[in-house]
């Protein structure tokens, strides 16, 4: 993944103790905040865990939200803010922003933030957050990771990213080129889409993003047009598809330009090796040969001229478009009853955390394992 897909860091976060000592006055309120800290800190490990699968994240996910839902949903009947919602102090980095945190008295500003990171654990499902960011009582600033610009980037980009698989599956099960040309071209707009999205963002923090995002439209876009040749050959319109083609090797050429200025860039995220590929490499080859076979066809048999306007790319594909996956927030925890939360007395106050940091205090980044691929075949993008 690290080689073929640009990833932004994990957003890392402060610890959080739940010690509530006097307002949880009971020996289940007690349990409820000893299990928030277990479950949190076992949910964060997840994050860097090799080993762990989409199966074990969602247990470990769904078992705090489970809890942390008992801070945020009415349980007293009414449909009043729950009493526990800001009694707690979280604090989260973002993407990229370094590790200068952000802070929030807020259990939905934890809620978020953590439902974040699962999302970008998961990378094509990050579409889930949007419904509750409105609700945060603090809106984001400009450029962090709950800013609508940053959101729909990572949303696009899933979309586009579950897509380069569903067009590498067809290449190798040898699909009609008409189907991975349309598929081709729907995934450079996706990425061209992302790009947009980022323009007025801070170029400091986005400029690194934006450049893989545009390698990356350059690169699908070169497929479009090689595939659509090859359906032009198919249809005895040579000299159409020697232009096609001729527009493919433009745009993998600025698609290789683009792969050394991106990895040049500094900035936030790992750097992708896309260009060091043979997925990638192979398009290139394939674009030679293909151009080489319809100039000789063209010399021998069709005599077309060729135009001097490429022709329009007007695809749509009928099927193997991805769709975001639904998501729903697991069902409160059995733990949080009407008669637990009684038993949070707020007037009591909690004490003061000794190990509390200071809100100006850097947060460490996640350190996350390289992952080595353990297979090239060519169309296996991930």
């Amino acid at each position: 993944m690290t080689h073929w897909f640009h990833r932004n860091p994990l957003k890392a976060t402060a610890p959080v103790s739940f010690n509530l000592y006097g307002v949880a006055s009971s020996p289940a309120a007690n349990k409820i905040c000893n299990d928030l800290r277990t479950t949190r800190a076992r949910l964060l490990d997840m994050f860097t865990d090799t080993t762990c699968t989409p199966e074990i994240m969602k247990k470990s996910s769904d078992e705090y939200f489970a809890l942390l839902q008992g801070f945020i949903l009415p349980l007293d009947g009414t449909t009043q803010e729950n009493k526990l919602r800001f009694i707690q102090n979280f604090r989260w980095t973002d993407t990229l922003q370094g590790n200068i945190a952000s802070a929030q008295q807020d259990a939905v500003f934890e809620l978020v933030s953590m439902a974040f990171n699962v999302a970008i654990w998961y990378t094509k499902f990050a579409s889930r957050l949007e419904t509750h960011i409105p609700r945060l009582i603090t809106p984001a600033e400009k450029g962090r990771d709950l800013e609508p610009r940053v959101i729909d980037t990572y949303i696009v980009q899933s979309q586009a990213e579950a897509q380069e698989v569903a067009i590498a599956r067809a290449i190798e099960l040898n699909h009609n080129a008409s189907l991975i040309a349309a598929l081709s071209f729907e995934t450079a707009n996706f990425y061209q889409k992302a790009d947009h999205t980022l323009n007025t963002l801070d170029p400091e923090c986005s400029s690194k993003w934006k450049k893989y995002l545009q390698l990356k439209q350059h690169f699908y876009m070169a497929y479009a047009h090689c595939y659509h040749g090859q359906t032009l050959l198919a249809g005895d319109k040579c000299g159409e598809a020697i232009r096609s083609l001729q527009e493919a090797e433009k745009f993998y050429s600025r698609a290789e330009a683009l792969c050394k200025e991106y990895r040049q860039m500094k900035g936030p995220g790992s750097t992708a090796k896309p260009s060091e590929q043979l997925f990638f490499k192979k398009l290139g080859t394939f674009i030679k040969n293909t151009l080489e076979k319809c100039q000789r066809e063209n010399s021998f048999i069709y005599f077309h001229k060729v135009p001097a306007e490429a022709p329009a790319l007007e695809l749509k594909a009928s099927y193997g478009l991805a769709e975001p996956s639904s998501f729903e927030l697991p069902p409160l925890s059995a733990q949080c009853t009407p008669e637990v939360y009684t038993s949070f007395d707020l007037t009591k106050g909690p004490k003061e955390d000794k190990a509390k940091a200071k809100h100006d205090e850097e947060i460490k980044p996640v350190k996350e394992p390289d992952l080595k691929p353990q297979k090239d075949t060519g169309c296996v993008v991930s």
